[in-house]
């Protein structure tokens, strides 16, 4: 055991795992993240908090796991070096840990061009890889990079990113390879809606034997409708959507698109489940809470343990 974290146990016991994406309020009131935690809690073994994905600002993913733990929930803080240096990073890793926070996913983060403040500066200091030995250097050496000793080091569980949909795809496992060498304890991939595409990568995975290394959970979400599958392959860094899924979706009529589009998320996830070497899925559904625990529920992947709610109603 890393860290000891639900999510960490629940890998390790070889049972399917189940995380989600909660999306951080325009908002300083705590109780919007509660309402939205309080619905995937009981049907997901951890909660991610994002870090201002797309280079948007929300509420700070460290304030959004310090209400998770709060409530007795189990986050996964996401770190982007886009916006801080390793100065801070590193402090942010320590205050997390001291909170609580035993899941961290790292990232290097979508520049600030995607985002609606183009003109704010990026840091960039150290990157994905850079981040994971960072944590890592934390977590089993007791010290700063810059070699100075910790008092109590942190019980961290680490995470990253990964995305087997987008070219270079020969080069996707070798950068996984990376990932892990740095310290990659599990890995979540970017939406999967090419399952075709998915099985080439994990059986170069498995080839380079990587699947009994790291714990790999794939990335799936609901499309809303043809044109937001559009929107979303056309403006989310990194998205990669099949012509033949738009074609799909077009083939219904558009008040049954959003139905058709659930239907084919549970598709995938049948299919994600079939593949040697997967070991969960990452629901991802922006600010659709609701429809990501209905979702979970119909692919037959409950019941799971239901998280204390207490510290919510205060």
């Amino acid at each position: 055991m890393k860290a000891g974290s639900r999510l960490e146990r629940v890998l390790r016991s070889g049972r399917f795992a189940v995380t989600a994406e909660l999306n951080p309020p325009d908002s300083a009131d705590p109780q919007a993240v509660y309402e939205r935690a309080l619905v995937l809690a009981s049907v997901c073994d951890a909660i991610n908090a994002t870090d201002a994905s797309g280079a948007h600002v929300h509420m700070s993913s460290v304030g959004v796991c310090a209400l998770l733990t709060r409530a007795g929930y189990e986050p996964v803080l996401q770190v982007s070096c886009r916006d801080r240096n390793r100065i801070a990073i590193q402090g942010d890793l320590l205050g997390a840990a001291a909170m609580g926070v035993q899941n961290v996913l790292c990232l290097t983060g979508d520049g600030v061009q995607a985002g609606d403040q183009p003109e704010a500066r990026p840091v960039f200091d150290l990157d994905s890889i850079t981040l994971l030995r960072t944590a890592r250097i934390l977590r089993d050496k007791g010290q700063f990079l810059s070699g100075r000793k910790l008092e109590s080091p942190p019980r961290l569980f680490l995470g990253a990113a990964e995305n087997p949909f987008v070219p270079p795809f020969d080069f996707r496992p070798l950068r996984l390879a990376k990932k892990v060498e740095a310290g990659a304890d599990f890995i979540q991939t970017q939406f999967c809606f090419d399952v075709s595409r998915l099985r080439q990568f994990m059986a170069k995975v498995r080839d380079l034997g990587l699947h009994e290394q790291v714990f790999i959970l794939v990335g799936v979400g609901p499309l809303r409708s043809a044109g937001a599958a559009e929107w979303m392959r056309s403006k989310i860094p990194g998205v990669a959507i099949p012509e033949e899924v738009i074609v799909r979706l077009k083939g219904v009529p558009e008040d049954r698109q959003k139905e058709e589009g659930r239907r084919l998320c549970l598709e995938v996830i049948r299919e994600i489940r079939e593949i040697q070497g997967v070991s969960g899925i990452h629901v991802m559904a922006y600010r659709q809470e609701e429809l990501v625990a209905e979702i979970i529920e119909e692919a037959g992947l409950l019941p799971r343990r239901v998280q204390p709610v207490e510290a919510a109603k205060e």
